[in-house]
């Protein structure tokens, strides 16, 4: 009986790991739903403004949040934003940030780490200067910097994250690649003559890369509550645009209701604000099911 390819193998005893985690499940079960939710969301929440599609209709423009109805199953924040309509589309706005922000910051930090942890010396001792002297300004108040510095807007938001992103994938990546590059299979390669660039990217990134798809999971929830946390405090898009974050700043004055009701305004909070906490916890679960799943020490078992 033929035996498998190897990798495939390989591939097969990895998902295996990742699927027989409960918590992985539940995971991969919250993404289908919100990347189900994000590409139908034209058919589930069809757009009112043609130029626009991630604009919230609204109705009126009373500052008061109105329960769920028959007309607006989830209710209306303040200024009669219909809250199905910003949550449906919301779900785009999550993935769009969390994606690119993700590979553009993957992308330069894996570059920057390769080319520090391959070739050492001058060049590893430049970057990771740069790298220390980025890592010495807390995140999020380099990120409200740039915004702040470029002007307010999601897309000023998702540039800069992916600014100030980079710099765990270029220690991760870096670290990986320092324990590999002097192994037998990378100084044969280099006798044969094959080119750094080839080394890199066919010999040591495929074994290297493990790390950083696990950081990148994780990236994807973290980078997403930090937008909506910055949309929070109006440095996303103007009002009314289709954004969790925002869609919880609309109602921020109505978290506590009234002395007699303290929770009568619950769903203009709850179900956005539950959005972002499912986002999040989605990708969490799943970065924590790669990371057991290729966890050398775990495999043995």
């Amino acid at each position: 009986m033929p035996q498998s390819h190897p990798r495939l193998r390989e591939l097969k005893f990895t998902l295996y790991r990742i699927f027989r985690n409960p918590a992985a499940i539940i995971g991969f079960a919250l993404l289908l739903v919100f990347a189900a939710t994000a590409v139908m969301a034209p058919y589930i929440a069809p757009p009112q403004y043609a130029h626009n599609p991630y604009l919230m209709p609204h109705k009126g423009f009373s500052p008061t949040p109105k329960p769920p109805s028959e007309k607006y199953i989830f209710g209306t924040t303040a200024g009669q934003y219909d809250i199905f309509y910003g949550v449906v589309w919301g779900t785009r706005t999550a993935f769009k940030v969390g994606l690119f922000v993700v590979c553009i910051a993957g992308l330069v930090g894996v570059t920057l780490g390769a080319i520090a942890g391959y070739f050492g010396g001058a060049i590893d001792e430049v970057l990771m200067r740069i790298t220390d002297v980025m890592w010495a300004i807390p995140t999020l108040v380099l990120a409200m910097a740039i915004v702040v510095a470029f002007g307010r807007g999601l897309d000023k938001i998702m540039i800069a994250l992916a600014m100030v992103g980079w710099r765990w994938y270029v220690r991760v990546i870096r670290a990986e690649i320092l324990t590999f590059r002097d192994q037998d299979f990378v100084q044969a390669a280099k006798i044969m003559g094959v080119s750094d660039i080839k080394i890199i990217l066919r010999h040591i990134l495929p074994n290297a890369i493990y790390p950083v798809l696990i950081l990148a999971s994780m990236d994807m929830g973290s980078m997403v509550i930090t937008a909506s946390f910055m949309s929070f405090v109006g440095l996303g898009e103007s009002k009314g645009f289709a954004d969790w974050g925002q869609m919880v700043a609309l109602a921020r004055n109505y978290i506590v209701g009234p002395p007699d009701d303290p929770l009568k305004f619950w769903y203009a909070i709850v179900i956005p604000g539950g959005c972002i906490v499912l986002f999040v916890l989605a990708w969490n679960l799943i970065g924590d099911a790669l990371r057991d799943a290729f966890d050398p020490k775990q495999r043995r078992r």
